[in-house]
């Protein structure tokens, strides 16, 4: 699985958190929530973290959903 790339934040004065991803808003975070995913991006992978928190990222069922009869043509 290639990882997550392109993603930034910016912490604002209102202690809320910007999301982009290549330059384009992908969301905000306030409150406990903004709080939260700082502590998260400080202890780990900041790219991965922040692929997570915006659902930007594969969750591994592709193949299997492929194969269901729903998706068949």
């Amino acid at each position: 699985m290639p990882r997550p790339r392109g993603f930034t934040y910016a912490e604002r004065a209102d202690g809320s958190v910007t999301l982009t991803h290549a330059g384009r808003p992908a969301g905000v975070l306030r409150g406990a929530r903004a709080q939260q995913f700082l502590a998260e991006v400080a202890s780990g992978d900041a790219q991965l973290v922040m692929a997570r928190w915006t659902g930007n990222y594969r969750r591994g069922n592709e193949r299997r959903a492929r194969a269901h009869p729903r998706n068949q043509h």
